[in-house]
């Protein structure tokens, strides 16, 4: 339990590193904050004096004293107004550059990362658990460390008042000190419950308003709401749990602290009535008391929110901790030939190490060379290409292109040599020029334009009112699968890829929109080596070669018209689709 504790606060403190770049102004914070502790504690002393003065009857005294507090009182608010203008300022900027760090981190993780995640989890921790350490930043650990300095700065004022009141009164500390530790174990616990149940509620919100219309087409409006309903409920029971521990920690606290006080204002009158005290002292040691009571309640809560954030640092790092994909940012205008080769490559997925989804590929494509690749689903073909890409380690085997294997490569200089138009298109939900223009950042708009002609795309863009500036709407909703297939076509041919992977690019599509498609995408593989995946084997007639894959492996290969002369899978495929 203690390592698991000592690992927990290593990795709360690495945030701290974020703190660095700031550090002047956070130590600035520190020193206001300090001075109006200091003016905290300086208050019940000058208040013992006030009541001393008001006994002896002291005017001149009384008056002095009186202007004394409002000065104090002034400073205070001085020194509280730049402790907290300081930690704010400190905070935000820190938090800033967090979730930078965060999105950047997480945008750099390999696929294998993404396929195990959902959305909705991903965006609750740069979302929730940052937010949750804003308020850590901004108030808590100020206040902590406050609370902290009350507490110390309260017990030397006690002992130079009384040193026997104080011991008195310090014999019910250990015991809340045992109560905190206990009681926070199992508020952090609560708490990383809680955070990890709230995630999984924000994946549901996000996979259903993502999935509207299939949500409303199968009637499951009440299926969802109940799975939310579910989910929250155990949120809700969760933190029920812990708010028990929370009120039974506070309620211990509260006893312990009022109980204290009537203990010392009983031992501080027996002290008057044999003259070892004052009132004024006695005012003074109930004052300090309070403070210091009021402190070591507060820490109740304060430790819990503290715990909290350490638990949202938990999954923060969980983030950081992941090994990301070595990505330099390239602007190297050289580009490969494309010819590439694949030789006794295998693969599986790291979810399935017991299903060989490619096994021992060889063959080889030209550069400029068209190359289709056909079976039934899970044959392996998008797999193909998402390591042609680089989105997962080759594990035997390997690629290599223009002679050199693709791991030697950088990956960012390998991906701009690459384009995918796939069967879902995904656009951003800002303009049909922003959209294409994700193909090349830089892009003209001629050159916009000019792809977006060759993409059979620009006659529908210009019959729209608003033309290149049309939004799209979220993921592309207001066009149609033609116009959304044009569009990624149109983004290809910006890219200006040296290979060329169309999957299923084609399938779903009305006669009319599958012939411009077609047309655009003849147009897009001029030149390019290009890999077509396929169902629909009108699409590949013309490809230079065919090649047929079953269970990860090439069972058959040649032209169209070769492989309609053998009695295999490829022949019952045609027969099926052009014989009806």
């Amino acid at each position: 339990m203690t390592k698991n504790k000592n690992t927990s606060l290593k990795r709360a403190g690495r945030l701290f590193q974020y703190l660095k770049p700031y550090r002047i102004e956070f130590y600035f914070g520190l020193f206001f904050l300090l001075l109006s502790t200091v003016a905290s504690l300086i208050f019940p002393a000058l208040m013992g004096n006030l009541v001393d003065s008001a006994s002896d009857k002291l005017v001149n005294n009384i008056n002095q004293i009186a202007i004394a507090l409002l000065v104090l009182f002034a400073l205070q608010a001085i020194f509280s107004y730049f402790r907290i203008v300081l930690f704010v300022n400190v905070t935000e900027k820190t938090l800033a550059v967090i979730r930078q760090e965060t999105y950047a981190h997480l945008i750099k993780l390999p696929m294998n990362f993404f396929s195990k995640r959902r959305v909705g989890e991903l965006n609750s921790r740069i979302a929730s658990d940052i937010s949750l350490l804003q308020e850590t930043f901004t108030t808590d650990l100020a206040e902590f460390l406050r609370q902290v300095l009350i507490i110390i700065g309260g017990i030397v004022f006690l002992s130079l008042t009384s040193v026997e009141l104080t011991l008195f009164m310090l014999a019910i500390i250990p015991a809340m000190m045992l109560a905190a530790v206990f009681f926070g174990r199992y508020i952090k616990q609560f708490s990383k419950q809680v955070q990890e149940k709230v995630a999984e509620s924000n994946t549901i919100i996000e996979e259903t308003l993502q999935g509207i219309s299939n949500v409303k087409a199968f009637t499951n409006e009440f299926f969802e709401i109940k799975r939310y309903t579910k989910k929250t409920n155990e949120v809700m029971q969760i933190a029920k749990k812990g708010g028990r521990y929370r009120g039974a920690f506070a309620s211990f606290i509260i006893f312990c602290l009022f109980g204290s006080i009537v203990a010392v204002i009983w031992y501080g009158v027996l002290m008057i009535n044999s003259n070892e005290l004052s009132i004024g002292e006695l005012f003074t040691f109930i004052l300090y008391s309070v403070f210091i009571g009021a402190s070591v309640g507060g820490m109740a809560d304060i430790y819990a929110k503290l715990q909290k954030a350490i638990g949202a640092t938990e999954h923060l790092m969980d983030i950081l901790e992941e090994e990301k994909e070595e990505i330099h940012s390239t602007f190297s205008t050289d580009a490969v030939e494309g010819h590439i080769k694949f030789h006794n490559l295998s693969f599986t997925y790291p979810s399935r190490p017991d299903v060989k989804v490619l096994n021992n590929l060889n063959f080889e494509i030209k550069h400029g060379q068209n190359i289709a690749l056909v079976g039934p689903s899970g044959a392996g073909k998008t797999t193909l290409a998402s390591i042609l890409f680089g989105f997962y380690k080759i594990e035997e085997g390997q690629i290599s292109i223009d002679g050199k294997n693709i791991e030697e490569y950088d990956l960012h200089f390998l991906r701009k040599q690459i384009a995918v138009v796939p069967q879902d298109i995904l656009l951003f939900g800002g303009s049909i020029k922003e959209n294409i223009a994700y193909g090349k950042l830089d892009a003209s708009e001629e050159e916009i334009k000019e792809a977006a002609k060759k993409a059979n795309a620009l006659n529908f863009i210009n019959d729209f009112p608003e033309k290149m500036e049309t939004l799209v709407g979220e993921r592309g909703i207001q066009l149609s699968g033609g116009q959304r297939q044009r569009i990624a076509i149109a983004r290809a041919i910006l890219k200006n890829p040296s290979i060329l992977i169309l999957d299923e690019a084609t399938s779903a599509l009305d006669s009319e929109s599958e012939k411009l498609i077609k047309e655009a995408m003849d147009e897009l593989m001029k030149g390019r080596t290009s890999i077509v995946i396929a169902h629909r084997l009108s699409t590949i007639k013309n490809a230079d070669r065919i090649l047929v894959l079953e269970n990860g492996q090439i069972i058959d290969q040649g032209t169209h018209q070769e492989l309609q002369k053998n009695e295999g899978l490829y022949k019952q495929l045609s027969d099926l689709q052009f014989n009806h």
